[in-house]
C-alpha cells in the first residue's frame, strides 16, 4: 500500500513553540479554516478543543495559537516579541480581526472551549471550528493535529492530494536500503533526488541551509537568555549560565564571535558533552518560552537534531554547507520512516514518538556524515530508538518543560552514542532492523495507557505536587 509522500520540509518546519502538535498544528488549522471559508462574512466564531489539546492545551499555548492563526499571523514570520501584547489585546478588547481584515466580537474565555472529558476517535489532538455568518448560516469543520505540525481535516484522505511521483519509492527502511544499494548512492543522495520532484536541487539546498540558520539562531538566543520560563513552574533557564561557564570569560558579541570562542574553548570530553547539553537546553528553553524553533520532527523534541548537528559543525573537521545538507536530508528521511510506519505524535505514542524519533534521526544522519554506510546509518537510527522504546510523555503542569527540556539533552547524547556503536560494527549483521524497531514502537504506543500520552494524567505529572492553575 502506498504511503504518504513527505519532503524534508515536511519534517523540518519553522514555527513557534512550545508544541508542534498543540501549538503549530492548531495555528495552521485556524489559518486553513479561514482560507477555506468566506471569512469576510463571518459574524462569530467558536473553537472547541478535545482530548489532549484540551487537557494540556493551556500549558502548550493552544488557545494562543488558535487566536494568532485566526488573526492571520504566520508562525514562520510572526514577531514572537509581540506575542504577549497581541494576545492580551484580543483578551482585553474581546475582539479579533479575522485574517487581519474582519473584526468580530471574540472572547477567548468563552469562545475557546476546553472539553477535557471528550475525545474524538481519529486522533486525541482534535479541534472543531464553528462559524456563524452575517446571514445566519453556519459552518463547522474538524481538524486533527497529528504531530509535527501536520494537520488532517476530517473526511479528507491525506494521500488523495498527492500527485507527485518520486524517483525512488520508499515505504519503509528496507525499501530505502534496497534503493540505495541498487543505485549505489547514499541516503542523503536518494533524498535529494526525490526532493527534485517538488523543486530544483539548488532550491532544496537553499531551503535546508535556511532551516539550519534558524536552528543556529535559536541555539544562540537560548545560550544568551537568562530568566524564568513562563507557565508557573518557575523553571530557571540554564543554557546561558552553562554557556558563560564553558566560555570562561571569552568575549563575544555576535554569532560569529561566539562560534570562534567555542572552538577556542576546551575540547576535552567533558567540555564537549557539556556543550551538547547546552545546545539542546538552549533550543528547548526557547521553545518553552514561545520562541521560534524548527520542528525536528516536533517542537517538544526540537533540541536533539540541532544539538547533534551543532556538535558535528563545531567539533568536526572542516564541516561544509554540503555536509550540513547531507545531515539534514538523511535525518529527514529517517523521520519520514517513523511518521509513515508509526507516529511522531506524543499524544499517540508517548515521548518515544518525539525524543526517540529525533534521536534516531540525529544518529543516522551523524553516522552518514562520519563516513558510515547506508546500513550503518540505519543501524544507528535503530539503536537510538531501541533505547527510547516505552518512553512516556508526562509533562508536569501540562508544560513542555519538565521533563521535556532535559530529555532533549539525553536524546542528543544517545544519538551520538548510537552513531559511534554503529560505526564500530557491521550494519549488515544487525539483529534488529530499523523496520522492526519502528513496528515495535507502534505496538508499544498502542499498548501504552492514555495517561502516559501527553495528557498530564500520569507519571511525573501526577507525582510532583504543584500549586498551578489548571493546565
Amino acid at each position: 500500500m502506498a504511503k504518504e509522500q513527505l519532503s524534508v520540509f515536511d519534517i523540518f518546519k519553522i514555527g513557534v513553540g512550545p508544541s508542534s502538535s498543540h501549538t503549530l498544528g492548531p495555528w495552521r488549522a485556524a489559518e486553513r479554516f479561514l482560507k477555506e471559508t468566506d471569512m469576510g462574512s463571518i459574524k462569530s466564531i467558536r473553537v472547541s478543543l478535545y482530548g489532549s489539546l484540551a487537557k494540556t492545551g493551556k500549558g502548550h499555548g493552544t488557545d494562543i495559537a488558535v487566536m494568532l492563526g485566526l488573526s492571520g499571523e504566520d508562525p514562520v514570520t510572526f514577531d514572537t516579541s509581540k506575542l504577549t501584547a497581541t494576545v492580551e489585546q484580543i483578551s482585553t478588547s474581546k475582539k479579533i480581526k479575522l485574517g487581519g481584515v474582519n473584526e468580530i466580537d471574540f472572547n477567548p474565555a468563552t469562545d475557546i472551549i476546553f472539553l477535557k472529558k471528550e475525545s474524538l476517535v481519529f486522533h486525541p489532538n482534535a479541534l472543531k471550528i464553528k462559524a456563524v455568518f452575517n446571514d445566519g448560516k453556519e459552518t463547522e469543520e474538524t481538524y486533527y493535529s497529528v504531530g509535527g505540525g501536520f494537520v488532517v481535516k476530517e473526511g479528507e484522505d491525506p494521500l488523495a492530494r498527492q500527485s507527485i511521483t518520486l524517483k525512488y519509492d520508499v515505504n519503509d527502511a528496507d525499501d530505502l536500503l534496497q534503493n540505495c544499494m541498487s543505485a549505489g548512492i547514499s541516503i542523503s543522495a536518494l533524498v535529494m533526488e526525490n526532493e527534485k520532484a517538488w523543486r530544483g536541487g539548488q532550491e532544496t539546498i537553499k531551503g535546508v541551509l535556511n532551516i539550519w540558520r534558524v536552528m543556529q539562531e535559536c541555539i544562540y538566543r537560548g545560550c544568551h537568555a537568562d530568566g524564568i520560563l513562563p507557565g508557573g513552574l518557575n523553571v530557571v533557564r540554564r543554557a546561558a549560565k552553562m554557556n558563560r561557564q564553558l566560555l570562561k570569560g571569552k568575549p563575544e558579541s555576535n554569532f560569529t564571535e561566539w562560534e570562534d570562542a567555542i572552538r577556542k574553548s576546551s575540547t576535552d570530553f567533558t567540555s564537549i558533552m557539556n556543550w551538547i547539553s547546552c545546545f539542546a537546553l538552549a533550543v528547548n528553553e526557547e521553545n518553552a518560552a514561545f520562541g521560534r524553533v524548527v520542528t525536528a520532527p516536533t517542537n517538544g523534541a526540537a533540541g536533539v537534531v540541532p544539538a547533534v548537528l551543532m556538535y558535528y559543525y563545531m567539533f568536526g573537521k572542516n564541516t561544509r554547507d554540503e555536509d550540513i545538507v547531507k545531515f539534514m536530508l538523511t535525518a529527514s528521511q529517517i523521520g519520514c520512516l517513523f511518521k509513515m510506519g508509526s507516529t511522531i505524535s506524543a499524544a499517540m505514542g508517548g515521548c518515544q514518538a518525539e525524543i526517540g524519533v529525533s534521536s534516531a534521526m540525529a544518529a543516522g544522519a551523524l553516522t552518514e556524515c562520519l563516513g558510515g554506510s547506508q546500513s550503518q546509518a540505519m543501524q544507528a537510527a535503530e539503536i537510538a530508538m531501541e533505547h527510547h522504546l516505552g518512553m512516556t510523555c508526562d509533562p508536569i503542569g501540562g508544560l513542555v518543560q519538565i521533563p521535556c527540556i532535559e530529555r532533549n539533552t539525553m536524546g542528543a547524547i544517545k544519538a551520538i552514542t548510537a552513531s559511534q556503536l554503529a560505526l564500530q560494527g557491521d550494519g549488515e549483521q544487525m539483529k534488529v532492523s530499523l523496520d522492526a524497531v519502528i513496528k515495535t514502537m507502534w505496538d508499544t504506543a498502542v499498548d501504552m495507557s492514555s495517561k502516559y500520552k501527553e495528557t498530564a494524567e500520569g507519571g511525573l505529572a501526577v507525582k510532583v505536587p504543584l500549586n498551578l492553575p489548571e493546565c
